[in-house]
């Protein structure tokens, strides 16, 4: 049986992280990876990728998309379940477009589909800085800016492929879980939370 994928996209600030650990908690036939964690967690265990992550990580640099797309494919053929919740990637058209490639070559993971997690720049400028400085601000506005510079691209590319669902990401937590995981069940055979 192949490994279903399901990839959870979104601005900083849109909850996708805290989305996807809350189904994995709520299903124990899926398990949940952030990509940041899966580089980070590479490192730690010293493993052949992990040390060619923390050489660009350590310059200051993004890790390049092959080996960010080696490490998920890894993770995800690994993963202790059949249904993989993976949020942070991609980040931009590139990585995409790369990743698409990638699975089409790959047997035993399917995309089964993309979830947006939809806020404005407003409610993720909020979310992210609160109150925090302007080192924080810099950041955010530079993270922003790629992920709109983007977005357009990424949801057309998995619209045309009829994957792509949008969340409306600026209600209660609780809502928004809610209408992931009912979103699951109709695309994935999930068992009862």
């Amino acid at each position: 049986m192949s490994k279903k994928l399901i990839l959870l996209i979104g601005a900083p600030g849109s909850g996708k992280t805290t989305d996807g650990s809350h189904i994995a908690k709520n299903h124990s036939d899926i398990t949940h990876y952030s990509t940041g964690d899966l580089l980070k967690s590479e490192i730690e265990k010293g493993s052949k990728l992990g040390k060619i992550n923390k050489a660009f990580i350590d310059k200051g640099e993004l890790v390049p998309t092959d080996i960010v797309i080696d490490t998920i494919v890894d993770a995800v053929r690994n993963a202790p379940t059949d249904i993989i919740l993976l949020d942070g990637f991609p980040r931009k058209e590139k990585q995409m477009k790369f990743f698409a490639d990638c699975l089409n070559n790959i047997d035993g993971i399917e995309l089964s589909s993309v979830i947006e997690i939809r806020v404005s720049e407003d409610v993720a400028r909020e979310r992210v800085l609160g109150s925090s400085g302007s080192e924080s601000k810099d950041l955010f506005s530079n993270t922003m800016r790629i992920y709109q510079e983007t977005i357009a691209e990424i949801e057309e590319f998995y619209n045309h492929d009829n994957l792509l669902k949008v969340i409306d990401g600026e209600r209660d937590m609780d809502s928004v879980i809610e209408e992931i995981d009912t979103f699951l069940q109709q695309q994935v055979d999930l068992l009862p939370s």
